[in-house]
């Protein structure tokens, strides 16, 4: 009783600050946020109140350093947007006032008020949100986060040009790198490419070179053939088995013929292949390594259409642009005419949006019942770049370019249309629901196919264009990492691209802590984009193993040795393996059984909470006595509106 009575003084002494944001007009519009500073005002232990119109700004951080360096406050509580955009500035803000980080508590008030309620109902939750985040900040204690020695050790998944910038970054900042390639060859999609939009680089050049400075540095280790089978451990400390055995797919082993019979040896660059580094396993071997942080740069695949899309499948002139950039690539002389498979194109038509920006009740879902809704960002420049590529090596072929949308984002890339135009590339423009239809063509002319649209930059006319070849833009989908994503529990997004936390806060990090992203396995991107991507990347796992330890949020689960009677519930209701087990322990000068919590593997769900019949088990931050102050406090008459 006494312990408890002490506890009580102790949080009557406690000072709360609370920090209402206006959010330029997001919160303000519709809360009145004078209102909700004056009830925080009348809340027992609330000392100060105060409103700023960008609480998350310089200006609005210095309001409570200065309220908590001069002892006004001990305690923080912030109203503003969702915690997962600013929840760290608050934090970060809070220790540079020499108070610890963690005395501090969010209210959501833009996501879960001022969006979705307007007027009077507004205010009151807003206040009463406010309230209860008020009576959590009370009871909150100065937390230290779990400290992880870390392994100066990382794992790249992927040997694409993603995966190689990493690898490489990684290991100029002296961290020694593993590099995992699931095929035999280095270079990933990008070494199936010819040419580099918008700068017309030879993509070999930029893989050899890359490649090259991967495999003589001696920090870093490659194992091509190689395949994930085994996961566990936490940030710092992962353990990873992986197999290395002989390629399966028909189209690496398609690969390998064309280095052998190209007579390349080891190291040396296969046009529209890759760099094959290490002799190919003959037999199945099975290692592990371990390592402080693990990269994910497992790349993307090309979008395969349906049978029947646009006469895909059902007729031999319609191609995907990979296919023609791998024609081109290979064609080694100019002429009046592009030819493919020996034959003269004199009229090709290129379709975009194949496989992107889908729409339901407009496209056909995959076998899966999915869709590509999303843009895939890269195809517009591809597309044009093959285009002039074309107008300019072949003059006597015309090309008709078929679009919905055309986004040429980025340096150099709006260039690529103004000159596609001027190399009198014909532009048509269709609505989605309405189009191109591709049939064989049924005319007196030499043309095999046909193309039909109503082309809206003539206000609905419809044409018909005979071609030699129909070339279709195909989209980016992500490689599929499920086994990955089961095995490591990784985030994945609706577009089924690997999650990151934030876009622009946490841009290469996953909720997973050490794993990150790196390149197109977290959406669609171009090379330099994906190589950026990479390197920072590459920068976060440095910072994070640079100390030689991590530091975690300390918002796990704890057990009272006191209230534990060793029931095991709390074991079977975790949803992190090995973040709960029994352990046996001497009490009385008996052998008994209790639990305990592995901080670093404790994601402090609170799954354990629930059904621990002792009450023992309690997640640090979130405590069950924080609860019932919260719930207390909304339901109290002390928020008069």
């Amino acid at each position: 009783m006494a312990d408890r009575d002490k506890e009580s003084e102790m949080q009557s002494e406690r000072k709360v600050g609370v920090y209402v944001c206006r959010c330029g007009g997001n919160i303000s519009d519709h809360v009145d946020v004078e209102k909700v500073c004056e009830e925080a005002r009348k809340i027992t232990g609330v000392v100060v109140a105060r409103e700023d119109m960008f609480m998350c700004s310089d200006p609005g951080q210095y309001l409570i350093i200065e309220d908590l360096k001069n002892g006004t406050i001990d305690r923080v509580v912030v109203a503003s947007c969702a915690p997962d955009l600013h929840e760290m500035t608050f934090r970060n803000a809070i220790s540079r006032a020499g108070a610890n980080s963690y005395v501090y508590e969010h209210a959501n008030i833009r996501e879960q008020v001022s969006w979705v309620h307007h007027g009077e109902k507004a205010t009151n939750k807003a206040a009463r949100l406010v309230a209860a985040a008020s009576a959590k900040a009370k009871q909150l204690e100065p937390l230290e986060p779990i400290r992880v020695e870390a392994k100066r050790q990382a794992v790249v998944i992927g040997g694409g040009i993603a995966g190689m910038r990493a690898a490489k970054d990684l290991a100029t900042r002296g961290i020694k790198v593993t590099l995992l390639e699931k095929s035999p060859f280095l270079g990933g999609r990008a070494a199936q490419l010819h040419r580099v939009a918008p700068t017309g680089e030879l993509a070999s050049n930029l893989v050899v070179e890359l490649a090259d400075e991967v495999l003589v540095d001696p920090a870093i280790t490659v194992y091509t053939c190689a395949q994930v089978t085994e996961f566990e451990g936490y940030v710092g400390n992962f353990k990873l088995g992986f197999k290395r055995e002989p390629p399966e797919s028909n189209e690496d082993r398609d690969k390998i013929k064309a280095m052998r019979e190209s007579n390349k040896g080891l190291g040396e660059f296969v046009p529209l292949v890759g760099v094959c580094p290490a002799e190919i396993p003959q037999t199945i071997k099975e290692l592990t390594i371990e390592a402080g942080v693990i990269v994910l740069a497992t790349g993307f695949r090309p979008y395969t259409p349906r049978k029947g899309e646009y006469g895909f499948g059902e007729f031999n002139e319609v191609i995907t642009l990979p296919d023609l950039v791998k024609i081109m690539a290979e064609s080694e002389k100019n002429g009046r005419y592009l030819e493919v498979k020996g034959r003269e194109i004199k009229s090709l038509a290129m379709i975009h949006c194949v496989g992107s920006r889908q729409i339901p009740g407009i496209h056909e879902e995959d076998e899966t019942g999915y869709m590509n809704e999303y843009c895939s960002r890269t195809c517009c420049t591809a597309t044009l770049h093959a285009a002039n590529t074309i107008r300019e090596t072949y003059p006597e072929t015309r090309v008709f370019d078929f679009y919905r949308d055309i986004r040429t984002y980025g340096r150099g890339q709006e260039e690529l249309y103004e000159e596609a135009s001027k190399n009198k590339v014909l532009f048509l423009r269709f609505e989605a629901a309405e189009a191109p239809v591709v049939t064989q063509n049924g005319g007196s002319n030499d043309h095999p196919l046909s193309i039909t649209v109503k082309d809206t930059l003539t206000f609905g006319e419809e044409v018909e264009i005979p071609v030699d070849l129909v070339v279709l833009a195909v989209g980016m989908e992500p490689n599929n990492v499920s086994d990955l994503a089961a095995m490591m529990k990784l985030p994945v997004g609706a577009d089924r691209f690997l999650q990151e936390v934030h876009p622009k806060l946490r841009p290469v990090e996953l909720s997973v802590a050490g794993v990150l992203l790196a390149g197109t396995c977290q959406s669609p991107m171009d090379m330099g984009e994906a190589c950026n991507g990479a390197s920072s990347a590459a920068v976060k796992a440095s910072s994070l193993l640079g100390r030689g330890y991590v530091e975690l949020d300390p918002f796990v689960a704890e057990v009272n040795m006191d209230l534990c009677v060793g029931t095991g519930a709390c074991v079977e209701a975790c949803l992190q393996e090995g973040a709960l087990q029994m352990v046996e322990v001497e009490e009385d000068g008996k052998k008994v059984q209790r639990a305990e919590v592995n901080p670093a593997l404790c994601t402090g769900c609170g799954a354990c909470v629930a059904v621990c019949p002792e009450n023992a088990i309690n997640v640090k931050g979130w405590t069950l006595k924080q609860y019932e102050a919260m719930v207390d406090m909304i339901v109290s008459d002390e928020i008069a509106v």
